[in-house]
């Protein structure tokens, strides 16, 4: 099975800081986007040819267009590079339908979102819901400076000025304090969200987990980070589909994926390293040896979902509901 993919229009582009640029698009074919919920995500196919995933930061609720962000990272490998170099308006995408697995917590008593960098991009869907909701919420933004802080022009001015709490220049070794001064105040049923450098999500963990409980702390990482955690999975195992008892092997150099395929089940995959979800799986039985970036603390204890992508087994046969 293959993903949707839409045909858009680059209506507007704008730069929003220092190598961040911001894309408005409208469908091809004339018709409304669907609503997607806060902190969604949506893939992304340069003229490169290369296929990233970019937050959507614009209103929810607005339909005609959809507006992601750009950092032009030094390093790439023809994605962010190709949207700035090879993009004007008029220029026509593939792109797909939103993700989620960055969701406001609706029971919370309040929201704190702690973004740094482009990181600002999830929260700032966010931060346009709440408004409308008139929700309890703080959103504090690190940043290099000021040119360095996207979305300026919106974030200084109602309805989120404020909200809004800007952190401009902490110094790594004043971090901790600046972070444990923005969650000191977080009542009970407070809900944290935190998006940005996989170091910079570390420490705002690390300062949350002194305010509220870890079932309330929720994180969207851009990129796959290393795997600190020991590899207890097998070197080979099974895979079998609940449907039908049929069964592959997963040997060292296979991905659960790239097993399935060759027995004719595709698997739908975007990033291939464990950030966007695409590839989830519910698991019947068996224990994964889960390598993402996406799942939630309770999906991982449970054991109820795998990223087919990257995640291995620990156990000889994993069952999934396929």
């Amino acid at each position: 099975m293959q993903a949707q993919t839409l045909k858009v229009r680059v209506d507007a582009l704008r730069e929003e800081a220092h190598g961040v640029r911001s894309f408005s698009i409208s469908r091809l074919d004339g018709l409304p986007f669907e609503r997607y919920e806060p902190g969604a995500h949506i893939d992304v196919t340069s003229p490169s040819g290369v296929t990233r995933q970019y937050s959507l930061c614009g209103d929810p609720e607005c339909v005609e267009s959809q507006i992601f962000a750009v950092k032009k990272e030094e390093q790439s490998r023809g994605g962010s590079r190709s949207l700035h170099d090879d993009v004007s308006v008029g220029t026509e995408l593939s792109v797909g339908a939103p993700r989620n697995l960055f969701r406001l917590e609706e029971s919370a008593s309040e929201h704190i979102l702690v973004g740094a960098g482009i990181g600002i991009t999830p929260l700032l869907s966010m931060a346009y819901r709440l408004a409308a909701r008139g929700a309890r919420f703080t959103l504090h933004y690190f940043a290099r400076s000021e040119a360095h802080a996207a979305f300026m022009s919106l974030l200084t001015r109602e309805p989120f000025a404020q909200h809004v709490k800007l952190h401009f220049g902490v110094e790594p070794e004043d971090l901790k304090a600046a972070l444990d001064a923005c969650l000191h105040d977080a009542g009970n049923g407070a809900h944290v969200y935190t998006c940005g450098p996989g170091p910079f999500m570390d420490r705002v963990v690390e300062a949350a987990q002194t305010r509220v409980p870890a079932d309330a702390i929720h994180l969207e990482r851009f990129k796959a980070e290393p795997v600190l955690e020991a590899d207890t999975s097998l070197d080979s195992f099974d895979v079998q589909l609940a449907s039908s008892g049929q069964t592959v092997r997963v040997d060292a150099k296979t991905s659960i994926v790239e097993a399935l395929a060759s027995i004719g089940i595709e698997v739908d995959t975007s990033c291939g390293e464990g950030v966007c979800g695409t590839c989830m799986v519910d698991v019947v039985s068996g224990e994964p040896e889960h390598r993402d970036h996406c799942l939630s603390k309770a999906e991982r204890a449970s054991n109820s979902v795998i990223c087919c992508c990257i995640s291995r087994s620990r156990s000889p046969v994993l069952v999934l509901d396929l």
